[in-house]
């Protein structure tokens, strides 16, 4: 049975909710409910059966499911509270959180929120994938699901849409369970992934990457895929004439990118960026008072480690919230991204800052030899040099408390070729 009051409730049972609540109870928090939908904590963990996990977090690689068991186990050593197979329905601006499961309905009132409710993928609908609509389209995530879980290969002639770092694993794993990949396709002129992946996934299995291509046709019988026409793009991703290729295939996987998992805060009224994360202070604290977001929810990240990383440091700032150490009436001064910027994190920064602050961002496309600048009107407060900047890596800078004080209503940031 669940309890009524709790110091702090995670939202979310994966990574960064387990790295969040354990950090959370190590610095003196005891009084922790995690809550998860699934049937097992870990969340997407479970089927990234590939390694290359936990270099950072635990100094040695591992699988996702190793990763995961690393964090479950120690929630459980820490006896911290989790309830699985449990819908949060809504969160209300006092804390009041409420929730589902076969038990019933429950209603918990908390000091303290961190949702960490992971992201999901864009599928055919979201992306108005041309043509007909048979079985056989299927996002890459759930295909690893089917495959690495639940034991079955979504098809046996295979191609990919997306050069994400899910798309490039998947034509890996699914070559070394016997499937034909046929190629794997992106928009961009540049690939989405890692650069690892690239060569890992497809260069070492001769998988062909076609960089300003995209799908212009799908075709199914009975149901059924049964071939996919790509062509060549312009640099505005119109076709170019003439340019279509076709391909016989069962499958086609669409790893065409991923969105936080953010209704549940935007129905308790949070407020959302452009790239539906929630808008945060340097805290991660949200425009609710007392309700944190980190992980995926609120940006996507590269790697689970960062994930890990993020939420831990967010323990810390609820712990100073429920202290009562946190300062509520900040007068916050935006953050702005400049052209060739994604997204930058935090967006807004009071006027009692912390000591310091790390700014998270990706940059659009890829780019060389270039100052990252932060600057307010004509003057420059810091520049930091990067030789290389590409969107499927996120970067960050930090910035010292003196260097903060400079800035007076809004801290600009921008990319600048290095003269």
């Amino acid at each position: 049975m669940i309890k009524k009051h709790y110091d702090l409730v995670v939202i979310g049972g994966g990574s960064a909710g387990m790295a969040g609540a354990i950090e959370a109870h190590k610095l003196g928090i005891k009084n922790i409910l995690i809550i998860d939908r699934n049937d097992y904590l870990g969340g997407i963990l479970n089927q990234c059966v590939h390694n290359g996990f936990g270099l950072t977090e635990f100094k040695e690689e591992l699988t996702g499911p190793e990763f995961m068991t690393r964090l479950s186990d120690e929630v459980k050593a820490l006896n911290i509270e989790y309830v699985l197979n449990t819908t949060v329905t809504s969160i209300l601006p006092d804390k009041t959180i409420f929730a589902s499961n076969r038990d019933g309905y429950h209603i918990i009132k908390a000091k303290a929120i961190l949702v960490t409710t992971g992201c999901y993928e864009r599928n055919a609908g979201a992306i108005m994938l041309p043509g007909e609509r048979p079985s056989g389209v299927i996002t890459a995530g759930t295909a690893q699901l089917y495959l690495n879980v639940y034991g079955y290969l979504v098809g046996k002639r295979v191609f990919i849409l997306g050069s994400g770092d899910i798309g490039l694993i998947m034509a890996r794993r699914l070559t070394l369970e016997g499937a034909k990949v046929l190629g794997v396709a992106e928009i961009c002129p540049y690939s989405n992934g890692l650069n690892r992946n690239i060569v890992q996934c497809l260069k070492d299995y001769n998988i062909p990457l076609y960089l300003s291509h995209t799908v212009s046709d799908v075709k199914g019988s009975d149901g059924r895929l049964l071939g996919i026409t790509i062509s060549q793009v312009d640099e505005h991703n119109n076709i170019i004439p003439g340019t279509a290729k076709g391909f016989e295939c069962d499958t086609l996987l669409l790893p065409v990118g991923l969105v936080p998992n953010s209704p549940l805060l935007r129905d308790a009224g949070v407020e959302l960026s452009r790239n539906k994360g929630a808008i945060i202070n340097e805290r991660y604290e949200t425009n609710i008072c007392g309700i944190f977001t980190a992980g995926n929810v609120l940006h996507v990240h590269d790697l689970v480690d960062l994930v890990t990383k993020e939420s831990r440091l967010v323990a810390h700032y609820i712990n100073e919230y429920l202290k009562g150490n946190s300062i509520i009436d900040q007068i916050y001064r935006p953050v702005i991204a400049g052209d060739g910027l994604g997204y930058v994190l935090p967006h807004k920064v009071g006027t009692h800052p912390l000591n310091e602050v790390t700014f998270k961002f990706r940059v659009r496309r890829p780019v060389k030899d270039v100052n990252v600048i932060f600057y307010e009107d004509n003057q420059t407060i810091k520049s930091v040099f990067k030789p290389v900047l590409i969107p499927s890596e996120m970067t960050e800078i930090t910035l010292s408390l003196d260097e903060l004080k400079q800035f007076k209503q809004t801290i600009n940031v921008k990319l600048e070729a290095k003269q």
